[in-house]
């Protein structure tokens, strides 16, 4: 039987590609067929639910808002997450602390928290009370679900008839939410959280538990928070005890506690209460009749002086404290009291002068606003100054508010500086010229160059291209890399802000807030350790045992080197004796510090320190807007010096690490240096206790007395004070 050949290989592959391709082709016609026939079968289901006219309308208007509503789903949540985020922890657990504060000498000077005894309940609350409240603040409390639409369209339609703001659009659980999470500051930003957290507020916490929460926590003027401690400083009563009239003026402080405090301003309570009354008769609360004794018979408070309490202090102090607690710093005791460095001598001084200086000067240079920090060299907060009226608005400019520092940020960039180079000396010669990092150019404040200059002038003048050399140089050629070398020194000396690395980061294009300038410009006063700032210098709990002392527990650390430490010191001291913050220079109290003026006048600085306590001033607007050409040597300066020279009454005064008085306080002679040498001693002593000018006085006199003791062995004619002699050898260097 004969065998078939063997059919080739290449026989073999052309077959099997053909069968593929046949496969293939009839596979896709058949799948086209099916899906063809289904496609049909499809559209003939699908002409049964066509519809035309109104009908159609109405379902494409639906789909619609389908589609929008599941994309404005989308953004609302991403709004959402935000709020949201300041309820991760145990909220309620952490608003549940009842602090008592000291000042430094042991007395008290106020309260925050909640105290755990819950003595007063929302039924022990007078119904008048209640009813004022609801009536001027909301009077759809209880058919609302957070937000209240209906009452902010009729504010909107009453403040527009009024032509300003007549009637507040929020509701009490916005304003609760405001109170317990949230900052004062004017922002859409605030605005969307506050409004998302009214809502997830209503969900956790029943109507009665909101309005009781409320009750208690509405500040109310005269550093009083919340209806009862209110009623105990108004009219020295208990809450309960109220009247009509009385509930109606409390009541009538919740829209601007301070402008309507009867202790303040009592007819602008008394017509205030009259609106809370006739809003009780709008509401359908009482009767016309019911308020006629009320009105005839006004609230009289007791006769109290004009108080003040230090609410911007004790608002940060208790951030602190919770602070604290979250790290198990105090175990699980809620009830504590908490002694502070607060002074409250200058605490009121510290609020006048900021009041006076915006009332002499804020017209001329368009500034509305500012803010002052006091602490000792260790971080020790003395005083917090964070806006002109804490009853108009408590958002704490000191410790909250983000600004841009300007020229006062130059010390950080300095300080790198010398750290990264310690060839660099204060004497070293530096060059102010053109540079240009890109197609970015900084200018001078005069718009010229000087050229030639000792490192010292070139930071006593404020001169803008040498610290943007030095990011460049401290990056070995890589400004970048400089401006991180920048950053990382301003964050280990106590900047807490993030930084944006910008090339004009140099010369002040960042943000930061007032208190951790002078934390920062502390490390320089304390011979470079951190100076985070605090408030609680010892914590007892309710039983008086100390449980927490910030010496013991929170131990020092070095973050600059002395020898730049004592170069910054002495350079910065020249800022205050020859550059641009002359007028904040201290009555024989040496002095050091910087001057800060941003682009457009938008902020002005001066943060200064002696070798005792360390103090930030800013001034500006809240809005941002730009005020008259103010700089840091002027308005800051002027207050600066008036702050701290009465926080220096009654204090044995320290030298400044590196800024001997000897070396700011010279009187060069051509003449009778032996007997200059020998007077030495008695130099540096006066030197250190008088002012300058003072000083340069009594050497006149003294030259006069040895000229004419020369005068008698030589026949000459002396020389008259004030010659060649006691002239002031050092090189004055005009300023803006």
């Amino acid at each position: 039987m004969s065998q078939k050949p063997p059919i080739p290989l290449m026989t073999r592959i052309k077959r099997g590609a053909l069968w593929f391709d046949a496969w293939l082709n009839s596979t896709l016609y058949q799948s086209g067929r099916g899906l063809g026939s289904a496609w049909g079968w499809y559209s003939e289901k699908m002409k049964c639910l066509r519809f035309r006219g109104p009908l159609r309308g109405i379902l494409d208007l639906t789909s619609e808002a389908t589609t929008l509503g599941t994309a404005g789903g989308i953004v609302m949540l991403a709004l959402a997450l935000p709020a949201f985020r300041e309820t991760e922890d145990d909220w309620l657990k952490t608003q549940d602390l009842a602090v008592t504060f000291l000042d430094r000498y042991g007395q008290e000077v106020g309260r925050r928290g909640l105290h755990l005894d819950d003595s007063y309940k929302l039924e022990d609350f007078p119904d008048y009370m209640i009813k004022a409240a609801l009536a001027t603040e909301d009077r759809r409390f209880y058919d609302h679900w957070g937000i209240d639409p209906i009452g902010t369209m009729r504010a909107l339609m009453v403040n527009t008839q009024g032509g300003g703001v007549v009637q507040g659009g929020s509701s009490i659980t916005q304003q609760l939410a405001k109170n317990l999470f949230l900052t004062n500051e004017r922002s859409l930003e605030r605005k969307i959280k506050e409004a998302f957290l009214a809502v997830w507020l209503e969900f956790h916490l029943t109507k009665d538990e909101i309005l009781k929460l409320y009750l208690d926590r509405a500040y109310m003027g005269g550093g009083a928070h919340g209806v009862v401690a209110a009623a105990d400083y108004y009219f020295g009563k208990p809450a309960k005890e109220l009247t009509l009239a009385e509930s109606a003026m409390l009541a009538g402080l919740f829209k601007a506690p301070t402008k309507y405090a009867p202790h303040v301003n009592l007819p602008a309570a008394r017509a205030r209460a009259n609106e809370v009354l006739r809003n009780m008769v709008e509401a359908g609360f009482l009767t016309e009749g019911q308020i006629q004794t009320a009105r005839r018979n006004p609230a009289t408070p007791v006769n109290r002086q004009r108080e003040t309490t230090p609410d911007f202090y004790l608002d940060w102090a208790f951030e602190q404290v919770k602070a604290l607690a979250s790290e198990k710093k105090f175990g699980h005791e809620r009830v504590l009291i908490v002694k502070t460095p607060l002074d409250t001598a200058l605490q009121r001084h510290t609020e006048e002068t900021l009041e006076n200086m915006l009332r002499q000067h804020g017209r001329q240079y368009k500034a509305g606003q500012g803010a002052i920090v006091v602490m000792d060299v260790d971080g020790a907060v003395r005083t917090i100054v964070g806006g002109r009226d804490y009853g108009q608005s408590q958002f704490n400019r000191a410790t909250a508010g983000l600004r841009q520092p300007g020229s006062s940020f130059k010390p950080f960039v300095y300080a790198a500086a010398l750290t990264t180079n310690p060839k660099l000396r204060p004497n070293s010669t530096v060059v102010d010229r053109p540079i240009c990092l890109g197609n970015w150019c900084p200018q001078n404040y005069g718009r010229s160059f000087a050229g030639a200059m000792p490192l010292v002038s070139a930071l006593a003048r404020s001169i803008n291209s040498i610290p943007v050399q030095m990011s460049v140089e401290i990056g070995k050629g890589n400004a970048k890399a400089g401006r991180a070398v920048i950053v990382d020194t301003a964050k280990r000396m106590g900047l807490t802000h993030p930084l944006t690395d910008s090339s004009s980061l140099p010369i002040g294009a960042a943000e930061v807030t007032p208190i951790d300038m002078a934390a920062s410009y502390a490390v320089f006063a304390n011979g470079g350790k951190r100076a985070d700032p605090y408030a609680a210098w010892e914590v007892r709990n309710s039983s008086g045992e100390v449980i927490y002392r910030h010496d013991r527990d929170t131990p020092p650390k070095q973050v600059l080197d002395t020898r730049v430490v004592n170069d910054m010191n002495f350079m910065l001291n020249k800022v205050v004796e020859e550059g641009t913050g002359k007028r904040a220079a201290l009555e024989g109290i040496p002095a050091a510090g910087k001057t800060g003026t941003t682009n457009g006048y938008k902020d002005a600085w001066f943060v200064g320190y002696t070798g005792n306590l360390v103090a930030s001033v800013w001034y500006g607007n809240d809005d941002s807007r730009p005020m008259n050409e103010m700089t840091g040597g002027t308005l800051p300066a002027m207050t600066w010096h008036e702050v701290m020279g009465l926080a220096h009454q009654n204090l044995e005064i320290r030298p400044i690490p590196g800024a001997s008085p000897a070396n700011a306080f010279r009187v060069a002679s051509s003449k009778g240096q032996a007997a200059d040498q020998a007077q030495a001693p008695a130099q540096s002593f006066l030197a250190g206790t008088l002012s300058r000018k003072s000083y340069e006085v009594l050497g006149g006199i003294g030259t006069l007395f040895q000229s004419v003791d020369r005068s008698v062995t030589t026949g000459k004619a002396p020389e008259a004070p004030g010659g060649s002699a006691a002239v002031d050898g050092r090189r004055q260097v005009a300023m803006p």
